[in-house]
């Protein structure tokens, strides 16, 4: 009887039509949960306005920390309930969660209704975010991993770019409580996106690990089909690589990595949160509301532009961490963020403002790119979800402590703010050397 292991399996099916169609479904679920996500800037001013919150903006940011703490809870919940019970189901469940409480937000009578309704959404998107990324990488070869998943990632600033352009559009529109009319755009393809997560299967390096050959063979067998490569040989039989003793994020020889990415994905969020916390709510809003230009940089417009400056980054991400390597892409990616904090604090004119929030845009983006590329290798199949997991745990725990630092930190300017994450990203950048393993072109285990 002929063996093949998974990863000589899926090298075999390459990357093509099977693939493609999975990043279809997959990134419209992703830019769903961007745009659910960044929503959060984008209603805070509308939402105080239509239940009357004397706390302004600032109240009704309280959705974003709902939101998060949602998300927390999500991720580490769902992380392990998919490594344990398989990634089919628990997207399944995840999805069908965020597109119902999230169309429920879109009516949500009272403020305090609201707040529940945004803590339960979040949690189905937390819980969405780390197994969606697990799983992608499970269905491709070592050669194509770092750049695909890269490119998933992407849809994020796809989410973004439609958010910020439902935003502008609406409030132009004048429409009252602009906000509901933005949640119910963000709603929309997560609807769609329960009927398509039906097509995807179960991850077949899950199933082999689980010793359910058959059903992985029989996945295989149609990448293979689908993607017009030789089919196996009849009765060939895949096999599991051998199972280390203990597959625990925190257990001796996996200890170290798991805590300087997660310290890595700490720092990241915290800025880019705390970034794009503060942005939309000043940025958008008219003076007399609480907002802030700088000169021609203000305004819904603006925000579009910005989105757009995350696409190149993007781009670049997908392109380092296959000719660089996941490490150094990562790296650099951590420096050129620092970079753009530190330009918008030094910058004399409103230009020189405009490029650095392009350039903190575009790199903090491609980090985010890196990041995502980079972790799930990290780890093995039978932690991988639970890894994930930890990960977005630990980005919505920034995401959490993001308002806090810009509210605490801006009533001593922004410029001291701004600087504050500037020098979190070098620390994520110096961290990120310390990680003991490269990962392009390895095999999951």
């Amino acid at each position: 009887m002929t063996t093949i292991t998974m990863e000589e399996a899926l090298t075999r099916a390459g990357a093509g039509a099977y693939q493609r169609r999975l990043m279809g479904i997959f990134g419209l679920v992703w830019a769903a949960d961007a745009m659910q996500v960044l929503a959060i800037g984008f209603t805070a001013a509308s939402i105080a306005t239509t239940f009357h919150l004397q706390e302004g903006i600032a109240g009704a940011l309280q959705t974003g920390t709902t939101f998060f703490l949602g998300m927390l809870i999500g991720a580490l919940g769902f992380g392990k309930l998919a490594d344990r019970f398989g990634r089919r189901r628990i997207l399944l469940i995840t999805v069908a969660c965020d597109a119902v409480f999230g169309t429920l937000s879109i009516f949500a009578p009272s403020f305090e209704l609201l707040l529940i309704l945004r803590f339960l959404t979040g949690a189905a998107v937390g819980g969405t975010l780390p197994v969606d990324y697990a799983m992608m990488a499970e269905f491709l070869p070592a050669r194509h991993r770092g750049r695909w998943l890269v490119l998933l990632e992407g849809f994020w600033a796809i989410g973004t770019l439609i958010v910020a352009l439902a935003a502008w559009l609406i409030n132009l529109s004048g429409f009252p409580d602009a906000w509901r009319y933005i949640f119910a755009v963000t709603a929309v393809p997560a609807i769609i996106g329960i009927g398509l997560r039906l097509m995807v299967p179960e991850s077949p390096l899950y199933l082999v690990r689980i010793d359910r050959q058959t059903e992985a063979k029989r996945i295989i067998d149609q990448m293979l089909k689908k993607n017009r490569r030789l089919p196996l040989t009849p009765g060939a039989q895949i096999v599991s690589p051998p199972i280390e003793a203990s597959k625990g994020i925190f257990s001796a020889g996996l200890r170290r990595r798991s805590i300087l990415i997660l310290s890595i994905w700490l720092l990241v969020s915290i800025s880019y949160y705390g970034v794009f916390t503060w942005m939309p709510a000043k940025l958008a809003a008219p003076v007399e509301a609480g907002g802030q230009g700088f000169g021609f940089v203000r305004g819904y417009g603006f925000l579009v532009m910005i989105a757009l400056a995350q696409l190149p980054g993007y781009a670049l991400a997908a392109y380092g961490v296959e000719r660089w390597g996941r490490k150094l892409t990562l790296i650099l990616f951590c420096l050129l963020s620092a970079s753009g904090c530190l330009l918008f604090v030094l910058a004399p004119s409103a230009n020189l403002v405009a490029c650095a929030l392009l350039v903190m845009s575009f790199a903090l983006l491609g980090t985010w790119g890196a990041l995502y590329a980079y972790t799930p290798e990290l780890f093995p199949t039978k932690s991988r979800a639970t890894a994930m997991g930890a990960a977005g745990a630990m980005a919505r725990f920034g995401g959490l402590l993001a308002p806090t630092a810009v509210g605490s930190l801006v009533s001593h300017g922004l410029t001291l703010t701004i600087a504050s994450f500037a020098g979190l990203l070098l620390l994520a950048a110096f961290a990120s050397v310390f990680i003991d393993q490269e990962t392009r072109q390895t095999s999951l285990s």
